[in-house]
């Protein structure tokens, strides 16, 4: 089997992905990043309109459950506030976070997806587990030198991406 760490499709924000859109790929299960793909890095407050996201989402079909390789109460807080269930310490690229939401939920991982901000963690998390990943940019980016340097890693896998979808950067 061949792996690739192209996303199955980015889009400009996790609020641009509807439960319809989901029906009509077969997705049953989204598991979601947290820190920014939610909220930025600093903060647990979302904005008004990814509240409203949430809520919509938790309205539908679709099942959501927060999957975040974080240690830190903010996440648990966070999902208990808005009824969201979420897997902490998940090691995301590694499989353990994503097994646990899969059985958790009985969801083949071809009826799941994974979306959030980095290809080495969330991207990977999901092409490693058969399932599908989207990828959203950064909320707000954190502005030291490792992030930067994971930033500048993963722009040769997005100018591919971009290019082999005739898409411009």
């Amino acid at each position: 089997m061949s792996f690739s760490l192209l996303p199955t499709m980015i889009v400009h924000s996790l609020t641009d992905i509807s439960p319809e859109m989901l029906r009509r790929r077969g997705i049953k299960l989204l598991m979601l990043d947290f820190d920014n793909t939610i909220v930025p890095y600093t903060t647990n407050i979302p904005e008004p309109l990814m509240e409203q996201w949430l809520y919509d989402m938790k309205q539908s079909d679709v099942k959501i459950c927060v999957v975040s390789n974080s240690k830190r109460d903010r996440v648990r807080i966070f999902c208990k506030r808005y009824g969201i269930d979420c897997i902490t310490h998940a090691k995301k690229p590694f499989p353990k976070g994503i097994r646990e939401c899969l059985a958790k939920y009985g969801v083949d991982p071809s009826c799941a997806a994974l979306v959030g901000d980095q290809i080495f963690t969330d991207v990977c998390a999901g092409k490693f587990n058969g399932m599908r990943a989207i990828l959203v940019p950064p909320i707000k980016d954190k502005k030291n030198a490792f992030f930067k340097f994971k930033r500048a890693l993963e722009r040769p896998v997005l100018n591919y991406y971009f290019k082999k979808n005739g898409m411009k950067i």
